[in-house]
């Protein structure tokens, strides 16, 4: 996509600005190549409809998060395990134990836990101890 494209899809989140990072951090392992390999193919629509589905999560993350409902409570860990099939079907094979360490890194870096937030002040926090619970389950 051209980076006009980038931010009509993207708003204010450039993935490109992270591509170097991403590549010293986990270019070697099967999951970046296999997200490398799937995300070159997609158009505009699929990283739309990628954003929905994400959008779809977050919206019942934030229900669950605002009536209170407990991290390890079977309705906000079935949200998890959509969360970590939607990487699986878009990205690369993403096991429950991957899946916890990125739940570990939205809570614990400020630039995913900022732009998570953005949806639902707390919700990076809410999001990663319901990963937790999920990958314990």
């Amino acid at each position: 996509m051209i980076p006009q494209e980038r931010l009509e899809v993207f708003g204010d989140f450039d993935p490109v600005g992270y591509e170097e990072e991403v590549h010293e951090r986990w270019g070697g392992t099967d999951a970046c190549r296999e997200s490398a390999r799937r995300t070159s193919r997609y158009a505009r629509q699929d990283w739309e409809q990628m954003g929905r589905e994400m959008d779809g999560i977050n919206t019942a993350l934030i229900t669950l998060m605002d009536a209170g409902a407990p991290a390890d409570g079977v309705e906000a860990m079935d949200l998890a395990e959509r969360h970590r099939a939607r990487i699986t079907k878009w990205f690369y094979e993403c096991s429950p134990e991957i899946h916890d360490g990125l739940g570990e890194m939205y809570a614990a870096d400020p630039r995913f836990s900022q732009n998570i937030d953005k949806a639902a002040p707390g919700l990076a926090q809410y999001l990663s101890d319901v990963i937790a619970a999920n990958a314990r389950r």
